[in-house]
Formats: C-alpha cells, sequence, structure tokens
C-alpha cells in the first residue's frame, strides 16, 4: 500500500517544518516541503491539515505481563494501548512468569509477539545471579540489554551481592538497564513503618519507605561499577534530585525518566491513593519539578512509561497490600503533550526523549526518525482537541486509569506501524501484527 500524508508538521530532528511524507508498504519513500506533492499515485491519503507529524515512540520500558500475569494483562491488550497512544515500539520487561531469563524463556516471547503484539517489539534478558553464562550466547542484533534489578524484585531476579554485581556487569557486553533501589535501606525504613502504624502503613508513607536514601545509594553503585568495567549504563525511572547529580557528563551512563514521575508528586496521594504506587515511589514536587528540569539538559536521556498494570482489586490497601505499578502506555503522549503545553519542554526535544533518543541509545534500526528508508512508523497527533479519559476508551485489560476522568488538549489521530494505520479513528486494527525491531 501507497500512503501519503500532506498538509502536516513534521517534528524531527529538532525541527518542525511543513511536509508531506511519501509511503510505499513499510518505508518512508520521501519527505517533499510545502506545496510540492509527489506525482505518484496513492492507494490512501490522510489529510493532516492542523496536525503534527512525529516518529512512532518508543517506549523502552513496559511490563506487558505475559506470560504467566494474564489476569492483569497480555500481550495483545497491551499492544492495542500502546497504539491507541501512538506508540509503535515496545522494549518489555523480564519480570514475567517464567522469567525471561533463559534463552528458551526468551524464544518463547519472541513467538507470542509474534502472534499477538499489535506494535513493533523486543525484550530485555533478565539478569539473575546464576545465569551470567547465557550473556555470550544472546542475540545483541535481537534485544536491547539486559534487565537487572537491583531493588523491588523478588527470587533470584533481586541482585543485591556485590560478587554477582560485578559478574554482570563485566560480561554484560551490551546495554544493561538497572533498576535501583537499595533493599536493606527499604527494608528497614518498612520495619520502622510497621511498628510505627501496623502491618500495611499508609500509602502517603510509600516515598519515605522507598525513600529517595535507597534510590540514591543504589543508583551511585550502579554508576560505580558501570565506570569500573566499561558497561553501557542505563538507569531505569529516576525519581529523585539527588540522583540526578550522577548524570549529564559521561554518555556511556544514562538516564529515564518515566511519565508517572513527570506527572504526579506525592502530594497527589492524597487523592490517588494506591493508584499512582509505583517502584520506585512517586516523590517530593521539588523531585519531580527537578526531574522536568532535567528533561532539557541532558540530564535525562529518554523518557518511557514503567506501564505495569494491575488489577484494581489488587491496587487496593497500602505500603504493603496494594501492588506497585500502573498502567499508562496509552496516555503517555497525550501526557508528555501536556507538559509541552505547559512549556516544561518544547515538542522538539519530546521527540528526541520518546523516539529518537531511545533509537540511538540502545542502536535500533531504521526507526525513531522521520527519514526516507527507514520504517514508517508514525503517529499523527492533532492540538486543540480535547477529549476525556473515560473507562471505555481504556485498552489496557486492567480495565482503569490514574488519568481516567483527565480532559486532554492533544489527541493521537492515527498511529502507523511498518506503513500500515493500526490506529485510526478510535479504533485499533486488532488483525495487524507488528515486527521484532532489530538492533546495531
Amino acid at each position: 500500500m501507497r500512503i501519503l500524508i500532506e498538509n502536516a508538521l513534521v517534528v524531527n530532528e529538532g525541527q518542525t517544518s511543513e511536509a508531506a511524507i511519501a509511503i510505499g508498504g513499510e518505508y518512508i519513500e520521501g519527505i517533499y516541503s510545502c506545496g510540492t506533492r509527489p506525482g505518484a499515485s496513492f492507494d490512501m491519503t490522510i489529510d493532516a491539515a492542523g496536525c503534527y507529524v512525529l516518529p512512532g515512540v518508543i517506549d523502552d520500558h513496559v511490563h506487558f505481563r505475559e506470560p504467566g500475569l494474564t489476569d492483569k494483562a497480555d500481550m495483545e491488550s497491551e499492544s492495542r494501548a500502546a497504539a491507541a497512544g501512538g506508540v509503535t515500539t515496545i522494549f518489555d520487561m523480564p519480570n514475567t512468569v517464567p522469567q525471561t531469563t533463559t534463552l528458551q524463556a526468551l524464544d518463547d516471547k519472541f513467538a507470542l509477539a509474534a502472534r499477538e503484539c499489535h506494535v513493533n517489539h523486543s525484550f530485555f534478558f533478565g539478569a539473575t545471579n546464576a545465569n551470567v553464562a547465557l550473556f555470550d550466547r544472546l542475540d545483541a542484533h535481537r534485544i536491547p540489554g539486559i534487565k537487572l534489578f537491583m531493588g523491588s524484585s523478588t527470587g533470584n531476579m533481586l541482585v543485591d551481592k556485590r560478587d554477582a554485581l560485578e559478574r554482570i556487569f563485566g560480561s554484560a557486553g551490551m546495554p544493561v538497564m538497572v533498576h535501583c533501589e537499595d533493599t536493606s535501606i527499604i527494608n528497614r525504613n518498612m520495619q520502622a513503618a510497621r511498628a510505627a502504624y501496623g502491618d500495611d502503613p499508609d500509602v502517603a508513607l510509600h516515598p519515605s519507605i522507598r525513600s529517595a536514601e535507597a534510590c540514591f545509594e543504589s543508583t551511585r553503585l550502579a554508576v560505580e561499577l558501570a565506570r569500573k568495567h566499561g558497561t553501557q549504563l542505563h538507569v531505569a525511572h529516576l525519581s529523585t534530585e539527588r540522583e540526578l547529580s550522577l548524570f549529564g557528563t559521561d554518555p556511556n551512563i544514562t538516564a529515564e525518566a518515566v511519565v508517572g514521575h513527570l506527572y504526579f508528586s506525592e502530594d497527589d496521594y492524597a487523592r490517588y491513593g494506591s493508584l499512582i504506587k509505583v517502584n520506585p515511589a512517586i516523590k517530593s514536587a521539588a523531585d519531580r519539578d527537578a526531574l522536568r528540569r532535567a528533561l532539557t539538559d541532558g540530564r535525562i536521556t529518554v523518557v518511557g512509561t514503567d506501564h505495569a498494570p494491575h488489577l484494581l482489586s489488587q491496587k487496593q490497601g497500602g505500603c504493603m497490600r496494594a501492588a506497585s505499578g500502573m498502567p499508562m502506555v496509552q496516555f503517555s503522549l497525550p501526557t508528555m503533550l501536556e507538559l509541552v503545553d505547559s512549556g516544561v519542554l518544547t515538542i522538539e526535544r519530546l521527540v528526541e526523549l520518546m523516539c529518537h533518543n531511545p533509537a540511538t541509545l540502545f542502536g535500533v534500526r531504521e526507526r525513531g526518525f522521520v527519514r526516507p528508508g527507514y520504517k514508517a512508523d508514525l503517529v499523527v497527533v492533532r492540538p486543540g482537541s480535547p477529549w476525556t479519559v473515560t473507562d471505555d476508551i481504556i485498552e489496557s485489560k486492567c480495565g482503569w486509569s490514574p488519568m481516567a476522568g483527565h480532559e486532554y488538549q492533544w489527541r493521537v489521530e492515527c498511529t502507523l506501524c511498518n506503513g500500515h494505520p493500526v490506529y485510526s479513528h478510535g479504533r485499533v486494527d486488532t488483525g495487524y501484527v507488528g515486527q521484532a525491531v532489530a538492533f546495531r
């Protein structure tokens, strides 16, 4: 199929310009300046007048819960949510059942996605205390990197012993994405909170239990180990101002911020309660504002979501009982565009953080930019088009969102994945399946 997107404001590589985009099959054929139209015929024309066209969002951090946790979510449902939100590529995390910590489990995930995932996809391989020997058997052209939990995990995916960490950092051979929280500090804080407030302390205490100190000490150690071993380190979901001091000087050591930490602060626990309970915890307004400033000064390299659905019933309770995590992939782009309207960042910088930089950081081939010869992963967004998040438009299997009732001003009109309109006019084409991503 040949598609022409015309009358668009194209945001790409630091510039916004009026242009038309010609698509042939899976690829961008050409980009034409205002007033120029390719002479060839097209099977479909998308009139993007009044809209911006961006590269499709690459979300480097999602939990689609399959296999094994499909009461919460699955590959099919969450990729629908991604498509509806302008996300054309996702990197899924390994803490499923079984964990993605063996070569067979990794192969099984790819096979599942080839049947069910409506957007492009790949999977982090999970590090454990005992699987370092498998690292040199991983195909670096197939996966973005290795995921390491230095806190907030269970079983052998929690790696907090120095000797195991040394082996992982020294043997990775590809990017290592790390969840940084110091478990011993968290356990000490939790013990004190339960002694003072009972077995299930109120969720408002979550940021003091999973504290700024716990985040900083773990992140400091990860940076130390990366520098020692020359490892490419990417620290997931920074949540504190203090951690930011560790980034911005070494291109081999980068940080991700996620939308929840950029949008909410601890002041919001009074309204949302455990719906915004995530690990690491959403912290102070000062921390949130520092993260926002870091979006534009080079200390934050990537914006993802840490999309992590749970059933609403699993989100009940306080610091002990309520599950940590929230769904956000469907609403990440409109939320970040809201921050553009608020003056936090420009739309050009948004595209760098959500499209260009994830592609560059992980070596994604032929995606993340609006360029001839690149895959036609594109999203058409319309400003000044108010809409409200209601239950009936939530695509995630869990059926809820912390953004329920929120009125957005930006609307995702169309999402193209490999030149195919996977989302258009409010509907996901559930007959379409995305592609496995190629790297490096």
